[in-house]
């Protein structure tokens, strides 16, 4: 039985004895295929002269002779003398030559079966010699049937092997190439190579990500090139997260890149992402959801609680933090930031006992330590979306539909939905000590919500379980149990009073956040000489919003000077903070950049390490 091998003859000497019709079709294929041509025979055809002269074919005019196989690949042996083509098989064979003999196939090395060419798809057919006018036949009929629509399809499975096998991960290949060989033909036929751009950062664990909604893309035979953006999270490292105050740490300039167009779209974390998003941004997609669980890491104990008292253990998180301190009050919790690698690194080298990361993150990087141990979702409610990885683009992005086909798990993006509906609810951003966590069973979601004190000495907690189906159901859910937690919220802030000087009339966020969170939030107009409702008490903090604002509290901050302790000042932005200054205040926190988030945050996080210390 024949065993069919496609050779690549492009540039190679291929010697064609005979000049007759035979030889003619063998010439006219080797050529087509990119072969050098010698062609041996005492009386040559008009049409293989023909071919020669245009071609600049080696043409020799005389019976074969031993040499003229002299650094050839292959040859074709198609006289009219069976003793000749005899000879010509033996020499090739002796000087390990690949050989065809035209007359009898079984004296040969290989046989040339008829071909139909379209672009770069080659069909060969084959009869075994039994039938070489039916296998013209077939040849004929594949012509008709395949056009140039399935060599356009070719070209972009060319396109796309090289783009996959570049830029995806070695698992992700082959199902990646199946499922794109699947696709229509007139679909792959017109199918635009040109990649789109996504937005991410830079970090070996973004990268994963990305490259892994990636792969999900290129299945639909969208390529994908990547933009690694520098976040203000991966760029200040010398402060807690807390500290820095940004509800938007690694998403405010992956949105930047989308807005001005050098990027299509970004995949986040999705619990990087903030309660809500600017109008002109939208989630296209919710990734089906690894492990959502807080994982405990050590390299000498087996879990928390055989931890000896006062050990040190690292996050990031005040959310972690918080719960932790719930579930162990007598251990010392400290910052820890940088990668995951980073991480395990500073707790190999004994920087810390323990740490707690996300075992989603884990697993995308594949790493460990000696002793992990995940905590369950009830005993430390995870961040809103963790797990999950969120795809975001322009509202006005028409690529989003396909992302949202290609991408999206709907009981992924159902739970997600009613987390962050929570959180908003609850006026939470990312890093707020809000754990918020939704899972099927069947079609039932089940929602637990915790919020804690800073400290750990009391941990709000509800649970609701709903039908849910639809986006809208999933949103009434995630209220629900935001007012469920509110009813017995704790307020972190409750019993500090902070002096807010304002320059116009207008409802202040700044101040509705504070007073959520329990602080007494007093507003003070232009021109006023305090605080309306202050008396003889002592500000914990005074805040300038804006530069302005330094001015219209002057006659105030006059006084303020004469005061035997000062408040803690909080300026949001360079222009506040040099008007403080100017007025002789040097602000204790300066939001690190001029929005109200960030500085709402600063805020949370200066006045909770306050509570701490007292």
């Amino acid at each position: 039985m024949p065993f069919p091998v496609t050779l690549n003859v492009h540039g190679r000497l291929a010697v064609v004895a005979g000049g007759g019709e035979v030889a003619l079709k063998k010439a006219i294929a080797l050529h087509g295929a990119g072969a050098r041509l010698r062609i041996v025979a005492p009386e040559i055809a008009t049409g293989l002269r023909e071919l020669a002269a245009q071609h600049d074919i080696d043409l020799r005019e005389r019976s074969y002779q031993t040499g003229d196989l002299d650094g050839a690949f292959l040859a074709i042996a198609a006289t009219s003398d069976d003793s000749v083509n005899a000879a010509i098989c033996a020499d090739a064979k002796r000087e390990r030559i690949l050989v065809c003999d035209a007359s009898k196939g079984e004296r040969g090395d290989f046989a040339m079966p008829a071909t139909v060419q379209i672009g770069d798809l080659t069909f060969a057919v084959d009869t075994g010699g039994a039938a070489p006018a039916f296998a013209k036949r077939l040849a004929d009929e594949l012509r008709t049937h395949f056009d140039d629509s399935y060599a356009a399809a070719v070209k972009t499975l060319e396109h796309m092997r090289a783009y996959v096998k570049s830029e995806l991960p070695a698992e992700e290949r082959s199902e990646t190439l199946r499922a794109l060989a699947q696709l229509p033909i007139d679909q792959l036929a017109t199918m635009s190579v040109e990649a789109v751009t996504c937005a991410t950062r830079g970090s070996a664990l973004a990268m994963i990500q990305s490259r892994t909604v990636a792969a999900q893309l290129a299945r639909r035979g969208i390529a994908t090139t990547f933009l690694n953006v520098t976040t203000t999270g991966d760029r200040i490292r010398d402060r807690s997260i807390a500290e820095i105050g940004s509800e938007n740490l690694f998403v405010k300039e992956l949105e930047v890149a989308l807005r001005d167009g050098r990027a299509r779209y970004a995949v986040h974390s999705c619990k990087d992402l903030p309660s809500t998003l600017p109008e002109d941004m939208r989630i296209a997609a919710i990734s089906p959801r690894e492990d959502p669980r807080d994982v405990f890491c050590s390299e000498h104990y087996e879990n928390l609680a055989s931890l000896p008292p006062g050990a040190r253990v690292g996050t990031s998180s005040i959310r972690r933090r918080a719960q932790l301190a719930a579930l162990r009050a007598d251990l010392q919790y400290t910052d820890l930031r940088g990668n995951v690698d980073t991480r395990l690194r500073k707790l190999r080298d004994g920087e810390y006992d323990a740490i707690v990361l996300a075992a989603a993150g884990l697993h995308r990087l594949r790493a460990r330590a000696t002793y992990m141990r995940p905590f369950e979702v009830e005993e430390m409610v995870p961040a809103v979306g963790q797990g999950a990885l969120a795809v975001e683009v322009r509202a006005d992005e028409a690529l989003g539909r396909e992302i949202r086909e290609a991408i999206n798990d709907q009981q992924a993006e159902l739970a997600v939905l009613c987390e962050r509906a929570a959180l908003r609810e609850l006026r939470g951003g990312c890093q707020a000590p809000i754990g918020i966590h939704a899972r099927f069973t069947g079609s039932v979601l089940h929602a637990v919500g915790a919020i804690a004190e800073p400290a750990g000495s009391h941990v709000a907690r509800a649970e609701l379980t709903r039908a849910v189906k639809t986006a809208a159901q999933a949103d009434a859910l995630g209220t629900e149990l935001a007012a469920a937690l509110t009813a017995q919220k704790i307020q972190p802030l409750s019993g500090r009073i902070v002096v807010l000087p304002r320059t116009q009339e207008r409802s202040s966020r700044i101040a509705s956040a504070l007073r959520a969170d329990g602080a007494e939030v007093l507003e003070m107009r232009s021109g006023e000489a305090a605080p309306s409702g202050l008396g003889d008490r002592m500000p914990d903090l005074i805040v300038f919003a804006s530069s302005g604002s330094v001015g219209a509290a002057a006659e105030y901050l006059a006084r303020v000077h004469q005061f035997e302790r000062r408040p803690a000042i909080a300026a949001m932005g360079p222009a506040s903070s040099a008007a403080a200054h100017a007025a002789g205040f040097t602000p204790d926190l300066v939001a690190p950049e001029a929005a109200i988030d960030s500085l709402i945050g600063a805020i949370r996080a200066h006045l909770t390490r306050k509570e701490y210390s007292s």
